[in-house]
């Protein structure tokens, strides 16, 4: 079925609301702040999915003997560590994604916050005759 019909007159965008400089700006500065957490929303699943992998791993390495060697992942190589070396550069890299997570997670409140701010604004002004949902 065709979903298309004529806009009823009163929902036409024609209401004379001028775009200034300034509008186009905070249309622009919504549209990279929505990019950006975007990005950074895949960003943090990944690093989401990383988190659950080296937990499964540490789980993994406290039932592995002490005096055995195990493969451990260092960018695209593997190296063969002991199991108390594997478990202190689990460590490490437990936290690097903890610190990461977290970056990421205030600048994603950060960029919702401002996105809001503009919002307000934009809509006040526009109503309508702005789309800045998804």
């Amino acid at each position: 079925m065709n979903n298309m019909r004529m806009l009823a007159e009163e929902e036409e965008n024609d209401d004379g609301v001028e775009v200034t400089w300034e509008d186009q700006q905070q249309i622009n500065r919504f549209s990279k702040l929505n990019a950006r957490l975007r990005g950074i929303e895949d960003t943090l699943e990944q690093l989401k999915q990383k988190k659950d992998a080296l937990d499964d791993l540490a789980t993994e390495l406290e039932l592995t003997d002490e005096d055995m060697k195990v493969l451990y992942k260092f960018g695209e190589s593997f190296l063969h560590l002991s199991q108390p070396n594997a478990l202190v550069q689990l460590d490490s890299d437990q936290a690097t994604v903890s610190a990461q997570f977290a970056e990421l997670s205030q600048i994603t409140e950060e960029c919702e916050s401002e996105m809001k701010d503009l919002k307000v604004q934009l809509y006040a002004k526009f109503g309508r005759a702005i789309n800045l949902d998804e």
